[in-house]
């Protein structure tokens, strides 16, 4: 036949779109064009597809050939409509039964030697086939365990176009070499073991904050001198955090998907990401962006993880304060002349800072080198309205030589991550008629509606609303606080002391600046 059709998915960010892929071979001149909005390594899919199917067994005819990918108006990239595009060209010229392929999604990008390669975002693209009610997929091998996560859709994984070939047309599979460089493969279940708490010195105003901003899913800035501790406490943080549910380990698994970070047999993401980019990454690397379609940053990989920012007075202002969107909505949104692109991002932000550029302004006769200027430059960095969205801001203290004499080891991540499993599992249950998971969601509607209350235990926040010492996000910030604070101590609702508590954990706001 000399029209014919195949199924692939086009992804700009997370969202999946099903695209048909139109093949026509007519009379004329041979050639092979390649029409409906693709950017140039999509365009160079003609000569990979030509290539790779003369050298399965099975030359395109030397006609004109016409490929449509469609929707046209839908921005396309990369090398995964390889596949669909060689299956689409080989059925117009007769190779293969038009009834095979029916219905099926094809993704994967093509070798010369007609070897089908792994390529990025399988995961989201066979959700999206999912959704679209597409119930079949070819993937490359190296990926058929993670698009096997989708439930409900039968995978088949192919090392090489020839093999895809003999499956539709029922021909006996031929003997093909094996891969070049197969990729590792990664014990399902493997889960990596992070640095236990207790290694941790002193520091129990720190590590409470720690336990709180892990319980509730807080935000949290740490500041003080350096060698206090402070990046120790931040890697300690994933180790006490939950696993991820089913829904939670899909959305970072796709994220990471598209990222290109998934290597080997690849299982579902079961453990909270962690990203600490270096001070001196751009704006695009961390919040996401790029030429053509936005890429996810560290804030997207960091999507139901932790983001820490270390000295984080040095990353760039425009960084800092991209931050602000993610921080309150949860995801990101990159406006390219390409398209717009979307990734989650609801991630815990811990931000560590020194408490002057020379890191000796702790009270303890050490000598500051900082001239006055120097140091309100180095404070005003971190501007008012980032650090009004943290909810946990500790002064992290200078080690003392009787707690090292001391040396009390402190609780194990093991001990502080059962606690603090315990409050999520409450915040769960109680969220779960406004669609919340934990305290660090909690909207003002929700604070002052449902979950209002009593006059007598916010008496102390409203006087410090009313002297300007809170700003209503703030307030609000605190009272997530102290319902994470009476959850870890198994009440019901917090009481005067839990706000006064929560207070303290707010109380390093103006540290930088001492």
């Amino acid at each position: 036949m000399a029209l014919a059709r195949a199924l692939a998915v086009g992804l700009v960010g997370l969202d999946g779109h099903v695209v048909e892929v139109e093949a026509d071979i007519s009379p004329g001149l041979p050639a092979f064009v390649l029409v409906g909005l693709p950017d140039a390594s999509l365009h160079e899919a003609k000569d990979r597809v030509r290539a790779a199917t003369a050298n399965s067994g099975f030359p395109l005819p030397a006609r004109r050939i016409t490929v449509n990918l469609s929707p046209a108006t839908l921005p396309k990239s990369g090398s995964a409509f390889d596949l669909a595009v060689a299956v689409a060209t080989l059925t117009a010229a007769g190779v293969l039964p038009a009834a095979a392929s029916d219905g099926v999604v094809h993704l994967g990008e093509l070798g010369l030697d007609g070897s089908v390669r792994a390529v990025r975002g399988v995961l989201p693209a066979v959700l999206a086939a999912a959704r679209a009610g597409c119930e079949r997929v070819v993937v490359p091998a190296a990926t058929a365990a993670e698009a096997a996560l989708v439930p409900g859709v039968r995978v088949l994984g192919v090392r090489w176009l020839a093999e895809l070939v003999a499956e539709y047309r029922g021909d006996p599979v031929p003997d093909l070499p094996e891969e070049r460089n197969p990729a590792p493969a990664v014990p399902p279940g493997l889960r990596p073991v992070g640095p236990d708490l207790a290694d941790v010195v002193g520091q129990g105003d720190a590590r409470l904050a720690l336990e709180v901003a892990a319980a509730g899913a807080h935000h949290l800035f740490m500041t003080g001198p350096p060698g206090a501790g402070k990046t120790m406490l931040a890697a300690r943080l994933p180790g006490l955090l939950p696993d991820l549910d089913e829904d939670a380990a899909l959305e970072v698994t796709a994220v990471h998907s598209v990222a290109g970070l998934l290597t080997g047999s690849a299982c579902l993401l079961a453990r909270p990401p962690y990203e600490d980019p270096h001070h001196t990454a751009s704006p695009a690397s961390v919040v996401g962006g790029g030429s053509g379609v936005p890429r996810p940053g560290a804030a997207s990989r960091a999507h139901r993880g932790v983001l820490f920012l270390d000295e984080a007075p040095e990353f760039g202002a425009r960084v800092l304060e991209a931050l602000r969107q993610p921080l309150e909505h949860g995801e990101i949104v990159l406006h390219r002349a390409a398209g717009t692109a979307r990734y989650p991002a609801r991630f815990q932000l811990v931000l560590a800072a020194n408490p002057c550029p020379c890191g000796r302004a702790t009270g303890k006769g050490l000598e500051c080198t900082c001239t006055p200027t120097a140091r309100r430059r180095y404070a005003a960095k971190l501007s008012g309205p980032l650090l009004d969205r943290v909810d946990v801001q500790v002064a992290v203290r200078a080690v003392t030589r009787a707690q090292v004499v001391a040396g009390e080891p402190g609780e194990t991540t093991a001990v502080v991550a059962a606690r603090v499993a315990t409050a999520r599992g409450v915040q769960r249950e109680r969220l779960r008629p406004h669609g919340l998971r934990t305290n660090g969601e909690l909207t003002g509607a929700v604070l002052r509606g449902p979950l209002r209350l009593p006059a007598t235990v916010t008496t102390d926040l409203e006087r410090a609303l009313e002297r300007g010492a809170l700003t209503l996000r703030g307030l609000d910030r605190v009272l997530r606080l102290a319902w994470t604070v009476a959850d870890l101590r198994g009440a019901s609702a917090p009481d005067r002391d839990d706000v006064g508590r929560a207070l303290a954990l707010r109380g390093a706001a103006g540290a930088v600046a001492a």
